[in-house]
């Protein structure tokens, strides 16, 4: 798998988590795409695909209460695999978190940075376990 881009965005379209790995993009380039990209899955209604092909990405979304999850990654990739890893995503930040919301990663954003890089390294999904995620992420918390 070729993870390009996490975006975890609200629903007046700021963007609350930000990671990267596409190292070919300026910041410039980077506002500009989540900007084009974050209206273009917000504009869409709740019954359309969570699906979106925009330039040379294959974007995938889904809403949870006031967050968009939104993972870019490149054509080929599979769809119904990257929406389980949104799920995985938002089922590790909620026991992390007990019940994540907006506020969470506006004050915790380091370990929601934390729990996102347990589960990918370079664009490639390396965990999904829950419990493995988040042992290192608890144990760097408390400071050991």
């Amino acid at each position: 798998m070729t993870i390009k881009f996490v975006l975890l965005v609200n629903k007046q379209g700021q963007t609350r988590l930000a990671k990267y790995t596409e190292q070919n993009l300026s910041v410039e380039e980077r506002r500009a795409l989540e900007g084009e990209i974050v209206r273009k899955c917000l504009a869409r209604a709740d019954k359309q695909c969570s699906f979106v092909e925009h330039r040379n990405f294959k974007v995938i979304y889904r809403r949870y209460a006031s967050l968009f999850f939104l993972v870019g990654v490149d054509n080929d990739e599979n769809e119904l695999a990257i929406l389980e890893f949104i799920h995985c995503m938002v089922e590790t930040l909620d026991r992390f978190f007990a019940n994540v919301c907006e506020l969470d990663l506006m004050f915790n954003l380091e370990m929601a940075h934390f729990v996102v890089d347990e589960m990918m390294m370079n664009g490639c999904i390396v965990e999904t376990n829950k419990q493995n995620v988040l042992a290192p992420v608890q144990l760097l918390e408390k400071g050991g």
